[in-house]
């Protein structure tokens, strides 16, 4: 089943417990989204005469059209796989660019919105006395959507009838694409919060209220939001009653439309409150809304800067991420008043899988705030969705063993008198721990923002060692914002003979730094299918890893070791066999098998002669890699040492690094 354009029995089977976050989220991708983008007019199976190659695999037209989205689908399954098992951003990294280019379009044209949301996060966040990650989470939050949307029934049944959608792959495949643009970007507005925390941080005093001090608020935002004419006339295709001038008016009308009677508001009320968020925080209890400019700047990129043509779901997930935080909290439903009305899903499914994920969502953050840092959070957690029920077990760190019991005394302590002082908390434990009527205040919390008359929701705690150990960071630190800068060289430098000249001068900075260069490569680098271009990113970021194994280093910062100007042999042979294994696991991964075929009909046929002969299985060790790599010619080795030697002069190029020798 659903690889029906690959060799099925070529892909690994996943061991994961169906009812289980990795199970079914990669049971989602792997067998309800199949046919994903397909083009039904063309080839839909390998056993059909005439079969087409309009697909893209290294070069255009060498593979059938469909058998090319099969790998797309592959590429994205296998990026969630790596996400869930490392957690580390590097490879959250790898499922935005999936989804970015099977689903909006050119990375180039988007890359800006993520990356900066995670630099700006890492480098800004510091100032903070509260803040933690939003760019993993958000990736979290994608896969938790997946894993709930395939294990319930309920809410699948909920979401077909909203969009009038009767056959299961297709629902299944508008869900990934329209659940991604919510899920993946509903928090790319932190960048406009930030700044208004740090002020706020900053004249922060124990005891005084937010409302002595100066706050940050932006103005001048009507030129921002002013719809152009192209944009007016795509909306009146799908509001047919109603002409629009701004971004505001749109999302009111489409609020007001879809829960303005049960919750009692008006779209005149809604413009104001959404005219209000961004200039007027001291009328929202001194908080900027992030949610207010993720869906603002969503909008703005989508159908503004790439031309996008506006369909009624993508309004459903840009509203989606408006009320995601505080609009539907405090502004509309009162969630925490006597006549709260928990959200339904059938009155906006996106929102409501949203706001339930957003809130599950609280593990495996990295804290940046001052005071985040030393609080206790989950590091994992263990999730069953067996019978359409939600059981997630939150696990914090055994380490911490002394600062749980420390929590625990006090709070029986505080037990015997409660009259006498406030409960004492250790967060987030302390809200998962403490129930009353068999409730903690982190579930009845959820409960209140969300019905969940449907999908029952049980939490619990737990302890566990490391959730991620044998996924190490490394002493090599970077910015990875060049990420796609490195792999556009790496792949542009293949056989390029200019290159190869600059290399032996040792003029490779200033090869690279010309622009038409560049744009060459980065125009070859697009022409690449989704596998190839991963495969480039993929190897970029495995030389922090390469620098580790032969005791190497790069940082920005000015340090007392030796520089490295060149690997010395050792050091290449080292960074060869390791890239070999690498380059193995990931063909292997993606369904790859040894074959000795044309180089023309290699990609069609997935057979390469430089894996593995007679290898069984789908893990690939360090020792059958090394007797593989043995065999290889000295030019075919070559392939393995040549990027990382690349390496050196783009580290220096794009983030002014140095690579140094720990001895």
């Amino acid at each position: 089943m659903s690889y029906t354009m690959l060799n099925n029995e070529a892909i690994k089977k996943h061991d994961y417990a169906p009812e289980s976050l990795e199970g079914a989220a990669l049971s989602f991708i792997r067998e309800c989204c199949e046919e994903l983008r397909f083009d039904m007019s063309k080839a839909t199976s390998m056993s059909v005469e005439g079969i087409d190659f309009d697909g893209t695999s290294l070069k255009k037209n060498q593979i059938p059209f469909n058998m090319e989205k099969d790998i797309d689908r592959l590429c994205m399954e296998n990026a969630v796989d790596r996400f869930l098992k490392s957690g580390k951003k590097e490879d959250a990294f790898d499922v935005y660019f999936c989804y970015l280019e099977m689903f909006v379009g050119d990375y180039q044209k988007t890359r800006r919105m993520i990356e900066l949301l995670s630099e700006y996060e890492a480098n800004g966040s510091g100032l903070l006395m509260k803040h933690r990650d939003h760019y993993s989470h958000s990736v979290y939050v994608f896969v938790l959507g997946l894993a709930i949307y395939e294990s319930n029934k309920k809410y699948r049944d909920e979401y077909k009838k909203y969009y009038g959608i009767q056959d299961d792959k297709e629902a299944a495949s508008h869900y990934l694409q329209y659940w991604g643009l919510s899920s993946l970007f509903h928090d790319i507005g932190y960048p406009f919060e930030l700044p208004f925390e740090q002020v706020c941080s900053y004249f922060e005093v124990e005891g005084d209220k937010r409302e002595n001090r100066p706050f940050v608020a932006y103005h001048d935002l009507e030129g921002f939001i002013a719809l152009n004419d192209r944009i007016r006339s795509e909306l009146s295709e799908i509001v047919t009653e109603k002409d629009f001038n701004s971004i505001n008016e749109v999302f009111a009308y489409i609020l007001t439309k879809k829960m303005g009677d049960v919750y009692g508001f008006t779209e005149e009320k809604m413009l104001k409150i959404l005219t209000e968020k961004p200039t007027k925080p001291n009328e929202f209890d001194h908080y900027m809304d992030h949610a207010y400019f993720s869906a603002t700047v969503l909008f703005k990129k989508l159908f503004e800067e790439m031309e996008i043509k506006i369909q009624a779901e993508h309004l459903d997930a840009l509203t989606a991420i408006l009320m995601h935080n505080s609009l539907y909290k405090f502004c509309i439903a009162h969630y925490k008043s006597e006549g709260n009305k928990p959200f339904k899903a059938e009155l906006h499914p996106l929102a409501y899988m949203l706001m339930l994920c957003d809130e599950l969502q609280c593990w495996d953050r990295t804290a940046y705030g001052r005071n985040s840092k030393k609080e206790l959070h989950p590091m994992g957690c263990t999730f069953d969705f067996s019978d359409n029920n939600i059981r997630a077990v939150y696990l914090f760190d055994e380490r911490e063993m002394a600062k749980v019991n420390c929590f625990k005394d006090e709070y029986l302590e505080w037990l015997q008198n409660p009259e006498k002082d406030k409960a004492p908390s250790l967060k987030a434990y302390s809200g998962m721990y403490i129930k009353k009527n068999g409730v903690s205040g982190f579930q009845e919390d959820i409960e209140r923002i969300v019905d969940l008359q449907d999908i029952r929701l049980k939490v619990e705690t737990g302890l566990a060692e490391h959730i991620h150990a044998g996924n190490r960071s490394y002493l090599s630190d970077s910015n990875f914002i060049n990420l796609y800068n490195f792999a556009i060289i790496l792949n542009g430098r293949w056989g390029n003979m200019s290159w190869k000249k600059a290399k032996l001068a040792g003029q490779e900075e200033q090869f690279l730094s010309d622009d038409k260069v560049f744009e060459e490569f980065a125009d070859g680098f697009k022409s690449l299918s989704l596998e190839y271009k991963l495969s480039n990113i993929n190897q970029a970021k495995a030389f922090a890893k390469y620098m580790n194994m032969i005791g190497c280093f790069y940082t920005d910062k000015s340090v007392d070791f030796e520089q490295v100007e060149k690997f010395t042999d050792d050091e290449l042979a080292i960074i060869g066999k390791a890239e070999h294994q690498r380059w193995l696991q990931e063909h292997y991964d993606m369904g790859w098998t040894y074959g000795k075929v044309e180089k023309d009909k290699r990609d069609f046929e997935r057979k390469h002669w430089d894996m593995i002969p007679d290898f069984n299985g789908f893990d690939v060790s360090e020792e059958a890699a090394e007797q593989n790599y043995d065999r290889l010619d000295k030019a075919t080795q070559d392939k393995d040492t040549e990027p990382m030697e690349c390496m050196l002069a783009m580290l220096k190029m794009f983030d002014g690094l140095r690579i140094y020798r720990i001895d």
